[in-house]
């Protein structure tokens, strides 16, 4: 089974606004950054609740996180303390600064860093610590902001999951030196392709208009009238991380959803775990935080079945996946520090991601339960 009946993992939320928006978009004339990225910024700051954050729009989560090592200015010799169980992008991110990463072990119930395994690795080195939230998970923040100011370290927080979920009723972006959020075309809120930073000083943000824009002293204020200014300086190095407007446009319509994709994402969380937290092969996620937006659905498969169980889902038109591959088993980062990484080693051999996206049906949720069921069933 497959074509129109395959049930995929990810799936946008593209709706009539969104067509709208964007076709709107490209009748202003204006295709680069200007108006729309600015109502962007500060939506998202609305959903933020704290009027003293700064909100920098960039093209991608990657850049967001690129841009966030550069603004610590990270150099050769420093040592970054992050998970290896996260994207390749906060690895990459921190590598293009001449900094090191040093990979460092999970929490078994949450997937997110693990505080005491933090302490154990930090040296001499060391600059600072990047948590990244994970699919309907918080990281332990105070925990975390605890042993960097004890330390003298700074904090990168990683947000790709988790805009619009809070932390012990403080709103993600609210509360960490620098937070990134990720707008690509699989997160909860898309912009086709996007991303944001997060700072809490107007020296921060205007370092990061420059950087943002090849180091040029453009004035943001006058591009967000969707004018250009012609007479500026350039005083350091930067990058074409800029957001277009297009971008932005969309991304405005889909933040305007925030209720309905958190209700959705919440209902359709629920509904899996009523169907499958009885099998005993299984191990179903919670949320360590009840006010939270999810970002997708990882399942443990226990008994070494997670390979054929994909394959299984696959020759009956559902798509499954590992989210992710540890990042010390790239080729890349063999040679890395780390801790034992025995946590991130098991989760690795038992995740699986099953559909999961804003207005995924409730009749394809229990196609999904079903035929994982049928699977245990067979093999029992």
């Amino acid at each position: 089974m497959g074509g129109n009946n395959l049930i995929p993992v990810f799936k946008p939320l593209l709706e009539k606004e969104e067509f709208d928006a964007a076709i709107n978009s490209l009748r202003v004339g204006w295709l680069g950054m200007g108006k729309s990225v600015e109502l962007f910024e500060n939506e998202i700051k609305k959903i933020i609740k704290d009027r003293n954050k700064k909100v920098v729009a960039v093209n991608t989560g990657f850049s967001a996180l690129h841009l966030s090592c550069v603004l610590l200015n990270l150099k050769k010799g420093d040592e970054v303390i992050l998970p290896s169980f996260t994207n390749i992008a906060d690895i990459q991110s921190v590598l293009l600064t001449g900094a090191k990463p040093v990979m460092c072990d999970i929490l078994e119930n949450t997937f997110c860093i693990d505080p005491d395994k933090i302490k154990k690795l930090i040296t001499k080195k060391t600059k600072a610590i990047i948590p990244i939230d994970y699919g309907c998970n918080l990281a332990e923040h105070d925990e975390i902001k605890y042993i960097a100011k004890k330390n003298g370290l700074r904090i990168i927080h990683d947000a790709a999951h988790s805009l619009g979920s809070s932390y012990k009723k403080k709103k993600i972006g609210s509360f960490s030196e620098i937070t990134m959020f990720s707008f690509d075309p699989v997160k909860s809120f898309t912009c086709i392709d996007g991303g944001a930073i997060v700072v809490s000083s107007e020296k921060d943000k205007q370092t990061l208009h420059e950087l943002r824009m090849m180091g040029m002293q453009q004035k943001s204020k006058i591009m967000y009238k969707n004018k250009r200014s012609w007479t500026y300086d350039v005083r350091r190095m930067g990058y074409r991380y800029h957001l277009a407007n297009l971008h932005a446009a969309v991304g405005l319509s889909q933040i305007k959803k925030i209720n309905k994709i958190k209700q959705s994402r919440k209902k359709s969380l629920n509904l899996y775990n009523k169907y499958l937290v009885n099998e005993k092969q299984l191990i179903v996620p919670t949320p360590n935080h009840k006010n939270i937006i999810p970002f997708h659905y990882c399942l443990r498969i226990k008994g070494n079945k997670r390979d054929e169980l994909i394959k299984y889902l696959k020759k009956n038109g559902i798509d499954a996946g590992i989210h992710w591959k540890p990042n010390h088993k790239h080729s890349l980062l063999k040679n890395y520090r780390s801790d034992d990484l025995k946590i991130t080693n098991k989760i690795y051999n038992e995740i699986l991601s099953l559909p999961f996206f804003t207005n995924i049906r409730t009749d394809e949720i229990v196609r999904v339960c079903n035929t994982i069921k049928k699977f245990i069933n067979k093999h029992s």
